[in-house]
């Protein structure tokens, strides 16, 4: 799961979205198509912006890559840029966030051109974000959930595999009787109605 970039846009409702602050690790990219990148994303993330309605959250998919959206009714709009595989509750969370700390920053929008310079809560932000196990208390809960579902069908597994051994060593066991043999095959019988797989 990777993070590209995080963007805060002023949409007046009359002209063009203008970007306010944005954060991008492009390091993933080579270094001469870096800065070609980090465009795109800027024109992207002022197209999705300006098409998009007051209150509205929408994901678009960008080739292997997903654009999530988000425009309050404040007239500002932020943009995230990641894999398919990050989580979409996750990246909504993340933009209402970013949002939130921007306005508490800058209460005066929108900002100047000059002004749409790096920003460090994006960027700390960005960097959070980009494991969202960590960033994120449910999603870390749900892999913790995930974790111990598969040990315990490691567990269900080793006594099956145990069972299936001592199988073995009943069959070949010398010391037990005919009737102690035929005890145990009836009773594997009659419990295997109750085996939950």
């Amino acid at each position: 799961m990777k993070l590209y970039g995080l963007q805060v846009f002023h949409k007046p409702s009359d002209s063009k979205a203008n970007l306010q602050k944005g954060e991008y690790d492009v390091s993933s990219f080579g270094y001469f198509q870096r800065s070609k990148v980090q465009e795109f994303m800027v024109f992207t993330g002022q197209v999705l912006v300006e098409r998009s309605h007051a209150g509205e959250r929408k994901s678009v998919k960008e080739q292997e890559n997903l654009c999530h959206v988000y425009v309050r009714s404040d007239n500002l709009g932020a943009v995230l840029f990641a894999d398919q595989e990050y989580p979409q509750r996750v990246a909504f969370t993340l933009l209402a966030k970013a949002l939130d700390q921007f306005v508490a920053d800058h209460p005066r929008r929108p900002l100047p051109s000059s002004e749409s310079q790096s920003y460090p809560a994006l960027a700390g932000l960005l960097a959070k974000y980009q494991d969202p196990k960590q960033a994120d208390a449910l999603t870390k809960v749900q892999s913790e959930l995930d974790e111990t579902k598969v040990i315990l069908y490691d567990t269900i597994e080793g006594v099956l595999q145990r069972g299936e051994k001592l199988d073995d060593l009943v069959a070949k066991s010398e010391y037990l009787s005919y009737t102690s043999k035929t005890f145990y095959t009836e009773a594997k019988k009659t419990n295997s109605c109750c085996i939950i797989l």
